[in-house]
């Protein structure tokens, strides 16, 4: 289990626990954490689940996937340096106290 903070983009801070082995997306949307949607369940196929990783965490993350960096071109929000999908990114003991931002849309 992991302590992640979700920050909506109107700075509204969201530090909940989120079980090992499912995805940041699943434990934003359990914890009704506004901002993440999620539209496609995490099948990769709609990136309404945009999010913005930490800088202090990119490194630790395993990297995206081709496919993820695909659907990165076709985020609604700005693309940055620390965007992911959140349902690619599985929640392990290693990433207790990760940060990441939503963005304003994901429409």
């Amino acid at each position: 289990m992991a302590a992640v903070t979700y920050i909506e983009h109107n700075g509204k801070q969201h530090q909940v626990e989120v079980n090992d082995g499912i995805s940041l997306m699943d434990g934003a949307i359990s914890n009704m954490v506004r901002g993440i949607i999620g539209e496609c369940g995490g099948g990769l196929a709609c990136a309404t689940c945009h999010c913005y990783v930490d800088d202090a965490w990119i490194e630790r993350l395993t990297p995206p996937s081709d496919t993820e960096k695909e659907m990165l071109e076709s985020v609604a929000a700005e693309r940055r340096p620390g965007s992911r999908l959140s349902c690619q990114i599985p929640v392990e003991p290693g990433l207790d106290g990760l940060v990441v931002r939503l963005p304003a849309t994901q429409f």
